[in-house]
């Protein structure tokens, strides 16, 4: 999607307000011995509430309203019986739409008491998400936003999950620019437009390099086994930088 007037621009700060709220709701409701079920009921009543849709659901038939990934699961989980433990990883995807317009946000959050190396990991992992933002401009090459993760990345002895992209959004969940490196890429040559809609989500780890699917046909697993975390906003394109429209407020 690019924006080309007010109303467009309106419209993603709005369902972008609807995503980022409902994923804040969600992480103040997280407790040990609740199902992950339970804590995507919380999202999709507060998606309901607002009048906005699942986009897993809808464009995707994905069976959840939210994505709730735990631990080895490191995106696209499955909300169902698995209870969240003390020290667990919650990583909590919320992607929707409202009138026809998508915004996609998400976050790792930490069950209490986590060991302080998934502690740096948490906070680097939001860092390189910034990072990541910090290269979205009018005119900038779609490649800086990879090339300065992985400077980051590679100074922090972390790696990054090269087969799970940042990627256009607006008008539908994955649209044009699909596939947007968040690591290293000679090939990427395009350029950002302005007014151009897109995420930033990088994957970090301490040593996963791949993405791989399980039995259920969607939840994803590292290649090789190591802790992951995703932190994503949905941003918009300007000559001064990134607008991010992911807030809650």
């Amino acid at each position: 999607m690019t924006i080309n007037d007010m109303d467009d621009l309106e419209g993603l700060k709005d369902i972008g307000r609807i995503v980022a709220n409902t994923l804040q709701g969600m992480a103040k409701a997280i407790e040990p011995g609740m199902t992950t079920l339970e804590l995507d009921e919380i999202g999709r009543g507060m998606l309901e509430r607002e009048g906005a849709e699942s986009a897993p659901e809808t464009s995707y038939n994905f069976p959840g309203a939210t994505c709730i990934s735990i631990n080895e699961e490191i995106a696209h989980g499955i909300p169902g019986p698995r209870v969240i433990q003390r020290g667990d990883l919650v990583n909590i995807d919320v992607s929707a739409s409202k009138n026809g317009i998508f915004a996609d946000t998400g976050a790792t959050f930490r069950v209490e008491p986590v060991k302080s190396p998934l502690d740096r990991l948490c906070k680097d992992g939001r860092k390189a998400m910034q990072i990541g933002i910090s290269q979205v401009g009018a005119d900038r090459p779609l490649a800086g936003i990879g090339n300065a993760i992985g400077r980051f990345a590679s100074e922090k002895g972390y790696t990054l999950i090269r087969n799970l992209a940042s990627h256009g959004v607006g008008h539908s969940l994955h649209e044009y620019p699909e596939e947007i490196p968040t690591w290293p890429s000679r090939g990427e040559r395009r350029r950002i437009t302005k007014g151009l809609v897109l995420t930033v989500e990088p994957f970090l780890s301490m040593g996963g390099l791949w993405a791989s699917e399980g039995e259920d046909g969607w939840t994803l697993y590292s290649e090789p086994c190591a802790p992951v975390v995703q932190y994503e906003h949905t941003v918009v394109a300007t000559e001064t930088g990134a607008l991010v429209v992911t807030q809650p407020g």
